[in-house]
């Protein structure tokens, strides 16, 4: 093995050294390839942060010497063999793919270089900095070297308020006294910068419509002192416009409410609440879409006012379009007041909608078929900004191949009803402004689902909830539904189902509760949201609860009796769930994507066993990728030698954890590609005596997570992703302890879906 190995080293040296040296043969006579440069700093004193200065100033160095892999010029090599008079078709790919055009010693302008360098430093306080070059030379290439000697910095003694026209002076005296500006800091025209842009936001809420932050200048004045140290001075810049100056009051607000018609179609205006709303056929109600508009008359100009109403009527959902305009009142302008009238164009979305959607399941017990769903959609119903939703859904499984279900199959119709309101429905009267950010989404739905699953059984469910929904900041929403009820009805048992009952108690508790209500609540922090960040983050915990409220007005009975509420059965459980992720970005859509679930749910009082429709199941596209779909565990049990039925039902258990890692990279255009390791599992908190106690969780459990591994091409458009993984596991816990670590490529998983996995 360690000759092999040896043997391998050599030839990887052999295969650079040779890379290198092809290289070198195309570089002309007259020319030095440029390898890069390097910078010292050396201060006459102490630099607080010499490392991040450092840091700053090689940004100037310039240019970019070609890019290394493995100590290897590919772009380059790619380059020159595109060059020859017939280089083929590979090599046109290969270099239009990875090739980049050289960069020589003679392309370095090292004078260039220097002149930056101290540009910067200047702009940091280190006036008077020196700067110098020298070229570090050999055969073939040539690298250089930078040095800057940095002097003491200049530092502020005060700063202050200039002169300016009394109106905006004393608007802006007061940001002046709160300025993040310390007294002995360093001169720094980048503070500088954020100062004014401070200053220039805090001014346009305060109504200056046309003032901008280039009007502000800033002076430092060195005359009184002898020792490095400045008085600076904040100045607006002569010639500044006399309407820049003074500050801008709304005197109207009209609003479009189906701006897309306006133009063909005969409109009427209606007063409602100081503004003018301006439709046909009142397309909108005022009084429901008045609450949305922060923008009022006499109020003063504020661009983050107008941000908040434009993403509050955005987030109605029947809106695609919102435009907000100001328009200058010249005739109502004074020399210390402005006037603005305001027009808010909303462009309505087409008001009905359908959508159609097939797909195909394949499970683990060899069982596939189609699901085919149809959406209708009416946005604005009742002229509130109410959105129905109607879906109905057929799906049809059946075994293929011959095997112990041969001849089984499901069928599962599903109904879905769906109304959203944009607003708060409450019995008690509920301010919509305590809202700032988001004014919270009501949401009611009925759904009705039958499912036969020939030769065992049929199951009618049906599903009430009434919730709210809101968006506390850019980045945490939460949603909560104190009413959720669901309904189960188990008919049409055959004798073999019963058979399985019996020797799976826990399956018989799971079906038996057939009524649940209870509450849910949701909270999610999505840092994901800025993109650019290189640390991001992602949090989303659920806490599910069924069965306190009804408890209390429930029946009980016997002590060795459940409790019914209106003659049924009633589940009680608590479950929760935490969701976390991390991406590591490193740019140009390179991301080290992290993934951690865990979740568990506890039954009590009524029931023995969280119910079946509340379990959890691992393995498919969003979890464990290297098995099928609700095929993986609970615990180490293993369908596949159980001669029962068993392996017909999806594998559940009352607690799940998960872990993912992936490498998301670019590959062409929208193609992008990832390789990814998933480990994860569900169980049991009490052993399943069907299953021999293998499904228990114990201590042991990290010992017991399947393990998988594989690639992915990924189409993404537009955030529109359409991905497939292909994965295979390492690590199966339904195997004896001995043979679990096993790479069986021989058997890959092919998981398609849409969206990414998290």
């Amino acid at each position: 093995m360690k000759l092999f190995l040896k043997y391998i080293f050599g030839v990887i040296i052999t295969a650079v050294s040779l890379y290198g040296c092809s290289v070198s043969k195309y570089i002309p006579e007259d020319e030095r390839l440029y390898t890069g440069a390097t910078l010292t700093v050396q201060p006459d004193s102490i630099v607080k942060d010499k490392t991040g200065l450092k840091t700053e100033l090689s940004t100037v160095l310039r240019p970019e010497p070609n890019k290394r892999f493995l100590g290897m010029h590919l772009g380059l090599y790619y380059y020159y063999k595109n060059q020859k008079e017939n280089p083929g078709f590979i090599n046109r790919w290969l270099y239009k793919k990875f090739g980049e055009a050289p960069v020589y010693q003679s392309d370095v302008e090292a004078y260039e270089v220097e002149r930056l360098l101290l540009n910067r430093l200047e702009n940091r306080g280190f006036f008077y900095s020196r700067a110098s070059s020298e070229f570090n030379e050999t055969e073939k290439k040539a690298s250089i070297h930078y040095t800057v000697q940095v002097p003491k910095p200049y530092r502020m003694a005060s700063y202050q308020l200039d002169s300016m026209p009394q109106q905006i002076y004393n608007d802006i005296q007061p940001y002046v006294d709160t300025t993040p500006f310390k007294t002995n800091m360093r001169f720094d025209l980048t503070n500088m910068k954020m100062e004014r842009q401070r200053i220039d936001y805090n001014l346009k809420n305060k109504g200056y419509y046309n003032f901008d932050d280039t009007f502000l200048i800033f002076e430092a004045d060195t005359n009184r002192y002898d020792n490095k140290r400045f008085n600076l001075f904040l100045k607006l810049k002569k010639a500044v416009p006399e309407k820049s100056t003074i500050p801008y009051k709304i005197k109207t607000v009209n609003i479009h409410t189906n701006y897309e018609v306006t133009d063909s179609v005969k409109t009427e205006t209606i007063r409602y609440n100081d503004k003018n709303y301006i439709q046909n056929n009142r397309f909108f109600k005022a009084k429901y879409l008045d609450p949305f508009i922060k923008l009022e008359e006499g109020q003063l100009y504020s661009p983050e006012t107008s941000r908040n109403t434009a993403r509050r009527l955005s987030n109605i959902g029947a809106y695609k379009y919102v435009n907000i305009q100001y328009k200058e009142i010249d005739s109502l302008q004074t020399d210390s007041l402005g006037a603005l009238e305001t027009n808010i164009y909303l462009s309505p979305l087409n008001k009905r909608a359908i959508r159609a959607e097939l797909q195909l399941v394949s499970k683990s017990n060899n069982f596939s078929g189609p699901t085919f769903g149809l959406t209708y959609s009416n946005r604005n119903l009742f002229g509130g900004g109410e959105t129905l939703n109607i879906s109905s859904t057929v799906g049809y499984e059946t075994q293929l191949g011959a095997g112990d279900n041969a001849g089984r199959s499901s069928l599962d119709l599903g109904f879905k009803n769906e109304l959203i309101f944009p607003r708060v429905l409450f019995p008690i009267n509920i301010n919509e402004d305590f809202f700032e950010y988001d004014i919270p989404k009501t949401k009611t739905s009925i759904s009705l689902n039958y499912l036969n699953r020939t030769k065992l059984y049929t199951l009618l469910s049906g599903t009430a909830l009434f919730g709210y929904t809101w968006d506390a900041n850019r980045y945490v929403t939460h949603e909560i539904n104190p009413i959720s009820v669901n309904y189960t009805h188990l008919s049409n048992t055959t004798t073999e189902f019963e058979e399985i009952l019996d020797e799976n108690p826990f399956l018989r508790r799971s079906f038996e509760q057939q009524f649940i209500s209870g509450l849910n609540y949701s909270f999610t922090y999505n840092g994901l949201v800025d993109a650019q960040k290189r640390h991001q983050f992602y949090f989303n915990t659920t806490f599910d609860t069924s069965g306190n409220t009804i408890g209390l007005l429930g029946k009980t009975n016997t002590s060795n009796t459940p409790k019914t509420f209106l003659g049924l059965e009633y589940a009680q459980f608590v479950k929760a769930d935490f969701d976390f992720h991390y991406h590591l970005n490193f740019g140009n859509e390179q991301v080290l994507a992290t993934r951690l679930f865990a979740g568990y749910g506890w039954a009590y009082g009524n029931s023995d066993v969280v119910p079946f429709v509340k379990q959890y199941y691992s393995g498919g596209p969003y979890s464990v990728r290297a098995f099928r779909i609700r095929s993986l565990g609970p615990g180490t049990y293993n369908s596949e030698t159980d001669s029962r039925t068993f392996n017909f039902f999806d594998k559940t258990g009352n607690i799940r954890l998960e872990a993912n890692i992936e490498y998301r990279f670019p590959i062409y255009s929208f193609f992008k590609g990832a390789v990814f390791v998933d480990a994860g599992n569900i169980w049991n908190s009490k052993g399943n005596p069907a299953f021999n106690g293998k499904d228990k969780f114990t201590s042991n459990f990290l010992n017991e997570l399947g393990m998988g591994t594989g690639f992915g091409v990924r189409v993404d458009i537009q955030n529109f992703v359409i991905r497939f993984d292909l994965a295979a596991p390492f690590h199966n816990p339904s195997l004896p302890e001995n043979e679990r670590f096993n790479f069986d490529v021989s058997s890959p998983i092919l998981n398609f879906a849409i969206g990414y996995p998290f």
